[in-house]
């Protein structure tokens, strides 16, 4: 039995121990979980899947749950700065110690079952979270819901934050495919919350076939804002006054909708005040998500890496920073739809720097030369070693009165923030 003395001892080894880096299907990680909690032994649980907005929930709820002085576990992926913000309790990282105790208790009982890294963090989350008692835990699915290690343990709440064109290798190519996919977190009689305006119509046929109580945003439940704060109803409920949410742009609002929805339908289990809901709302935070950085030549961070995403980008730079020069380091990951982000982006950017990146996952310099090359941005600069010489050349070329925007992947906005970090 493999056994080491550091966490990242144990992650090196779980990145080489299984041939594929994403493996969907849940029987490999169901028959683990089993071995190493026979009982299921579960907190309350809110599972999270979507296209983007995932992590904003998370958020939400998270502070929420913490506002109210509930012991609330959080599971999200991937990590920025440091993998132990995958795994959290009462909104802070668990140590390094925890993490390697859950994972010594996997290895011991998984036999020949081979895992990826991914269902190793998943198995390790749920491990610490049902032996730390908490009232409650949060599960973000990491792609799709159907056969996402996350989907082995039956949530109380399920939520869909949106559907939008992603990891179409795994999920398929259309809204259809991605949302029946995704559908696959709801349970029997149970909520199911869609955060989507348009939600596909293979999302909303599964929550009928499997007899889940569907909530969907602008039927069931709704917000309308005021000058500076906003309303949240839901049948017959109603909370006035909430601050902006602590996250920034437009479809926040329709996350921390979502959010105060699940809260709601789980409220005769864990009641939460009106108060705390508010407080939660106003005080939510999460790298990386429109994260400004007030520096002589301001700095904004977002890790959207699909179409959807960079619309609200687009939407909340044209609305936060018009008139503004707009210089973009940008990369990202090889299997997203690069040139559809770029024709997004392209009309309010006014120049581009590529910064590769050392994961095997990111795109290639010579890839990107041809995918810039046959498309209608002017003016762009490569031939950088990485993050650091693309964001000195970038903030070269900029006026005071521009803005420097960090987009594309996690693996960039990572590297910035420890670039930052060591400033």
């Amino acid at each position: 039995m493999m056994r080491f003395d550091s966490l990242k001892g144990w992650l090196d080894w779980q990145e080489s121990l299984h041939p594929l880096a994403i493996d969907l299907g849940l029987e490999r990680a169901a028959h683990v979980f089993h071995a190493l909690n026979p009982d299921c032994l579960k907190p309350l649980t809110i599972t999270v899947a979507g296209t983007n907005g995932k992590g904003s929930c998370i958020a939400y709820l998270e502070t929420i749950y913490k506002t109210q002085g509930y012991r609330v576990g959080a599971y999200s992926s991937p990590h920025i700065l440091k993998y132990n913000e995958r795994i959290k309790i009462d909104g802070k990282p668990v140590s390094d110690e925890l993490i390697c105790e859950a994972f010594a208790r996997i290895e011991a009982v998984r036999g020949n079952t081979s895992l990826s890294y991914f269902e190793f963090g998943t198995l390790a989350a749920l491990d610490i979270f049902w032996r730390s008692g908490l009232d409650i835990q949060l599960l973000e699915v990491g792609l799709g819901g159907r056969l996402d290690a996350v989907n082995i343990i039956d949530p109380d709440v399920s939520l869909i934050s949106s559907i939008g064109i992603d990891h179409v290798d795994w999920l398929g190519a259309t809204r259809e495919a991605i949302g029946k996919e995704k559908a696959g977190i709801f349970r029997v009689k149970t909520p199911a919350i869609v955060g989507d305006c348009n939600p596909p119509d293979s999302l909303l046929h599964s929550a009928l076939d499997k007899e889940a109580q569907l909530y969907c945003i602008n039927k069931d439940f709704s917000y309308t804002k005021q000058a500076a704060t906003w309303d949240w109803f839901a049948n017959g409920r109603h909370i006035d006054q909430i601050p902006e949410p602590g996250l920034k742009g437009e479809h926040q609002y329709r996350n921390a909708s979502t959010a105060i929805l699940a809260v709601d339908l789980l409220s005769k289990k864990l009641p939460v005040s009106d108060e705390a809901i508010r407080a939660g709302i106003k005080n939510s935070h999460l790298l990386g998500r429109f994260q400004l950085i007030n520096d002589k030549i301001p700095v904004l961070l977002d890790v959207g890496h699909n179409p959807e995403a960079v619309k609200t980008l687009v939407d909340y730079l044209t609305m936060t920073f018009p008139g503004k020069r707009i210089h973009a380091i940008f990369s990202m990951m090889k299997d997203k739809d690069i040139a559809g982000v770029l024709e997004i982006m392209n009309p309010i950017v006014y120049d581009w720097f590529f910064a590769p990146l050392a994961n095997p996952r990111t795109v290639t310099e010579s890839v990107m030369r041809e995918i810039f090359s046959q498309s209608s941005v002017a003016r762009a600069s490569f031939g950088f070693s990485g993050f650091a010489q693309a964001y000195n050349a970038a903030k070269n070329q900029s006026l005071d009165d521009d803005l420097l925007l960090v987009f594309g992947s996690f693996f960039l906005v990572s590297d910035c923030l420890n670039e930052f970090e060591k400033r």
